[in-house]
């Protein structure tokens, strides 16, 4: 079964879907992972606010890459001004902490998962953007795991708003891939990317860090 059919069957401007699908995701964090986030929280904001300013690039890298995609380009666009104000938001925080930002460190995560990319034109858009969506899926889950074991509060509110921009974004790359490409050539990838996700997550180490 396709996990995420609710996003498909779209008109071809991608709307935003208002019910969202349930998580895609084939390993589950284990509560080690929130536990670790909860006892160096400064460190796992300072990978938050890396983790929103690469994901602002890569929005603009990808509406750079395809300029004759429109609907691309308008949903990164888009995308990157809402993943840019996450980082200011998330950069309040450090300062209030009275922390502040560091240098930007390598992803294994998303190493692994671009590692896995095909080349070839279409393929590679394929594959763009499907592990995008599974990024997202990921940080959604994992932000909502860090929100229900926050304190009710402000920055509980904070990381609960995040999750839900989180399966927003999840729905939206889905919704790119079926515009641009074949909905049986998106399934098989997406199956096959699922589990080489959920082989990477369980394999890496847990740290204080989105992944």
């Amino acid at each position: 079964m396709f996990t995420a059919d609710l996003a498909f069957n779209i008109p071809p401007t991608c709307p935003a879907i208002r019910t969202m699908p349930q998580s895609p995701l084939r390993y589950t964090t284990p509560p080690a992972w929130t536990e670790l986030v909860l006892a160096d929280f400064d460190s796992f904001l300072l990978d938050h606010a890396a983790a929103e300013k690469k994901a602002s690039g890569m929005a603009i890298a990808m509406l750079s890459h395809y300029p004759d995609r429109v609907e691309l380009v308008a949903a990164m666009a888009d995308l990157a001004v809402e993943e840019l104000t996450h980082y200011r938001e998330v950069v309040k925080w450090i300062h209030r902490r009275g922390l502040i930002t560091a240098a930007d460190r390598k992803d294994p995560y998303v190493l692994a998962l671009r590692d896995c990319m095909r080349r070839g034109r279409e393929v590679y858009l394929l594959d763009r953007l499907l592990t995008a969506s599974i990024i997202e899926a990921r940080g959604a889950e994992r932000f909502a795991l860090v929100a229900n074991a926050l304190q009710a509060g402000p920055l509980q509110r904070f990381y609960q708003s995040i999750a839900r921009s989180e399966e927003r974004h999840y729905t939206l790359f889905l919704q790119l891939a079926q515009h641009y490409l074949a909905r049986e050539q998106i399934q098989q990838r997406w199956e096959e990317l699922l589990d080489i996700e959920a082989a990477i997550a369980a394999d890496l180490p847990l740290r204080a860090a989105l992944h």
